[in-house]
């Protein structure tokens, strides 16, 4: 991972105290999952999350899920089926620019697995859904993130 996650999140705590947000010290937790990972197998009770996918410098995918997210959290993004906007489905439509050719829908999981990096950022339930959105869109806006959005919508 080329980005910096803490220095993200102070640059953050200064949008969010422009927006009228006072967050505590403690209230977001970074979660550094390097490649190889294993994916989370929950989403702690009472949490919500905004998680970003990178390979190096190239930022894949920025999300949030809320507290009852469970399966987006920890599933959808290595199973191209699972639902209608994952990482998965991202990466297998761009193939031929990752040099990806040999990589099917069963095994894209696994390359997501063995060469994606993710980090989590944790927050309590009670920060809120506008402060959620806050910080998912900060984070599309400075990373950039290749698969965001619809096809038709990205740069």
């Amino acid at each position: 991972m080329s980005w910096d996650a803490e220095a993200a999140i102070a640059d953050f705590r200064t949008v969010a105290r422009l927006a009228g947000i006072a967050l505590p010290e403690r209230a977001i937790a970074i979660e550094k999952l390097a490649a190889p990972h294993v994916p989370p197998t929950r989403l702690p009770t009472g949490k919500i999350a905004v998680y970003v996918f990178s390979n190096g410098p190239d930022v894949l995918k920025v999300g949030k899920v809320g507290a009852k997210s469970q399966a987006r959290y920890t599933s959808q993004h290595y199973n191209p089926g699972s639902a209608m906007s994952t990482l998965a489905a991202s990466i297998l439509g761009d193939r031929e620019r990752l040099n990806l050719a040999d990589v099917d829908e069963a095994a894209v999981g696994g390359w997501i697995r063995q060469n994606i990096d993710r980090v989590n950022f944790l927050m309590d339930e009670q920060v809120g859904v506008p402060v959620l959105s806050l910080l998912e869109s900060f984070l599309q806006c400075r990373l950039k993130p290749r698969y965001e959005g619809f096809k038709s919508q990205r740069l």
